[in-house]
């Protein structure tokens, strides 16, 4: 299988497969499912015969020069500190046998801003998948790291399952609004990252479900949150934090029209309708965070093609409500 099959390609940009790598050890996997008792455990054994099936080998990709992101740095204005820090990492893995490696990342900043449409867009850029981990609904750690086989219902953590089930030894792995992870006396949700953050430990990260090693060091991890505050001081330390800003007014103009025109072009219905947005709905669309832009243009879209207009109007985009709170105020 070549690599064209497996990874997104571009006259700009390729992604060639660099190598394999396992992601976990072979003799590891049969010398626990040997030990499995014949009766229970079906889980577990179903697990471990399907590592042994899969096989241990995942493609670890980088790309094959710094990738031209002319693009994303049009799209994500506010981002562009961190898109630097990717090209730098980047420039590294170049012209070496070495894989990809990108610093654990923060995206620090208010909500709507991007933080995770962001993260999205460097997954697609990296052509390795991306695998998201919401934060703010979690009470327990075993969301990354998995549970306990003997607790009923018990599976493997997220972690486990994207490196053994997926295609890469790199994923991207998005921690999404770390600081709202919700804990109890018993559990630390973020206690799995203290050692998946630090290469050397991520090498031998053990899931609880599976209780094997696991190569987790080549993950790419991203995560987001609006106040570091509610972070461990161990946590921040381990990665690169970046504090995104609110778009300016020209920003927002720039990700209006850069949102309008990638939406356009990702649909069919996108060629009937005018490649250019007109200055008007341009400047509706700047007063809005950049998580409601996506929004109010595929309402606009839909709106206009109802008419049998070619053009979205300003009247086609959806008004804010009256009596909706302003973001980050409480009435």
């Amino acid at each position: 299988m070549d690599s064209r099959s497996l990874v997104p390609a571009s006259p700009a940009f390729q992604l060639p497969v660099a190598n394999l790598r396992s992601v976990f050890q072979t003799h590891d996997v049969e010398r626990k499912l040997a030990k499995l008792p014949d009766r229970d455990h079906e889980n577990l054994r179903t697990t471990y015969e399907r590592m042994l099936e899969r096989g241990p080998e995942r493609f670890q990709v980088k790309p094959s020069g710094v990738p031209e992101m002319a693009a994303l740095y049009a799209q994500l204005p506010n981002f562009t500190e961190v898109l630097d820090d990717v090209r730098r990492h980047v420039a590294l893995a170049q012209d070496s046998r070495d894989g990809l490696e990108v610093t654990p990342m923060l995206l620090l900043g208010p909500p709507g801003i991007g933080k995770t449409h962001f993260a999205k867009k460097l997954a697609e850029l990296l052509g390795t998948g991306m695998s998201l981990v919401p934060m703010n609904s979690m009470t327990a750690g075993w969301l990354l790291s998995g549970s306990s086989s003997q607790w009923k219902g018990a599976k493997p953590g997220k972690v486990f399952e994207t490196l053994v089930d997926g295609q890469y030894a790199n994923p991207v792995m998005v921690v999404d609004e770390i600081d709202k992870a919700g804990a109890d006396a018993q559990y630390d949700p973020l206690g799995a990252l203290y050692n998946l953050l630090e290469h050397d430990t991520a090498h031998s990260f053990i899931d609880e479900f599976a209780e094997i090693p696991i190569d987790a060091s080549q993950v790419i991890w991203i995560t987001t949150a609006n106040d570091e505050r509610n972070i461990p001081e161990p946590i921040l330390n381990r990665m690169n934090v970046f504090e995104i800003d609110v778009p300016t007014p020209e920003a927002s103009r720039q990700i209006a029209r850069s949102l309008y025109a990638s939406i356009r072009g990702e649909h069919d219905w996108g060629r009937l309708l005018n490649p250019e947005p007109a200055d008007d709905v341009i400047d509706h669309l700047a007063t809005l965070a950049p998580r409601e832009m996506r929004r109010a243009l595929m309402t606009g879209f839909g709106n206009a093609r109802l008419a049998h207009r070619d053009e979205v109007r300003v009247d086609d985009l959806p008004r804010a409500s009256a009596n909706k709170s302003r973001m980050g105020f409480v009435q």
